[in-house]
């Protein structure tokens, strides 16, 4: 996936698109020293991981919603910074599905993908949302890390909601369980915190040549960017109507001679019964929900979209080898 344009990344976030192209100031030569490194970004379900690996790279790589275990597969968000060194430095982060006790074959090639994510890490942020905490999930996770050989950062997300006390208890009560480098208090949403994290992170990194061209922000093909991007929409337009059990295909993905792209996709459900709520009064549900996804893919690729959905029942999706290599996720028994 290409890095946007000025002006597509600003309409997505102003904030973090500036930031950047101010930190390489475009200025590097043959002779710039460079550093580029692994981070694996964890943590239990909705601790906020995607909503600050698309603050750390600038724009919008990773989607996000209230719903717990949005993100699926294993996809990476490449952001640019210049360590304190001078070098020009990339850091290729590895946002996870959040990692919680699986129980269908979904769940354990999401978990699978997650812990996949941090082996050969040059660092692995542990993401804590302190409200919730989700302490069932936390501790198995804490345990895990505390044998791992990586270095490790605590980022506790949410410090613009949260209470400073508590806090700082938290941050005091999971580092004595891990051997943790350093900890960090951010907000993910509003971008407290993240440039310090982002500085941290990029003195981490190893020497040595990028991996991927500066254009680059993520290693998701645009194909399956669309798809995300409408499953988005589906989450964040029909709430807890709609369960978790449900994908969207990518059929097609064409560019017309005009250089605008036509994409057909397929909305995958479990059961009859939730087609209407997909669909809607008239189709007015799924027409909003195309229409907010083509708005959003036009900014993201700077060229118009022709978006269509239609909707397919399968009670077996979730066991289909063919839809989960489809979304990015490895085969598991």
């Amino acid at each position: 996936m290409p890095r946007a344009t000025a002006r597509a990344m600003a309409a997505i976030e102003p904030q973090t698109a500036r930031k950047q192209h101010l930190h390489l100031d475009h200025r590097m030569t043959e002779q710039t020293p460079q550093r580029c490194g692994l981070v694996a970004v964890i943590g239990a379900p909705n601790a906020g991981k995607s909503t600050l690996v698309n603050q750390l790279v600038g724009q919008k790589v990773a989607i996000t919603s209230a719903k717990a275990q949005t993100t699926r597969a294993r996809l990476l968000g490449i952001a640019l910074t210049q360590a304190q060194d001078g070098a020009a430095t990339q850091i290729i982060l590895i946002d996870t599905p959040g990692i919680f006790a699986p129980r269908r074959r979904l769940d354990r090639a999401m978990v699978h993908a997650a812990w996949e994510g941090t082996v050969s890490a040059d660092a692995v942020v542990l993401m804590v949302d302190p409200l919730k905490q989700r302490r069932h999930e936390l501790e198995p996770l804490l345990e895990s890390l505390a044998e791992r050989p990586e270095k490790k950062l605590l980022v506790l997300n949410k410090v613009d909601v949260s209470k400073k006390e508590p806090l700082l208890e938290l941050a005091q009560e999971l580092a004595g369980k891990v051997g943790f480098s350093e900890v960090f208090f951010i907000s993910a949403l509003t971008g407290d915190g993240v440039p310090g994290l982002k500085a941290q992170l990029a003195a981490m990194m190893p020497e040595g040549p990028w991996h991927y061209p500066e254009e680059q922000v993520s290693d998701a093909s645009e194909r399956l960017l669309a798809a995300e991007v409408t499953r988005e929409q589906l989450y964040r337009q029909l709430h807890e109507e709609l369960p978790y059990d449900s994908a969207v295909r990518p059929e097609s993905y064409q560019t017309r001679k005009d250089g605008s792209v036509e994409i057909h996709q397929q909305i995958v459900i479990a059961r009859d019964s939730q087609k209407p709520i997909v669909l809607g009064k008239r189709g007015a549900r799924i027409k909003a929900i195309g229409e907010a996804a083509r708005a959003e893919l036009a900014t993201i690729l700077g060229v118009p979209v022709h978006l269509f959905l239609h909707v397919k029942v399968d009670e077996k999706w979730s066991d289909s080898r063919e839809i989960f290599e489809e979304i990015g996720l490895d085969w598991v028994r």
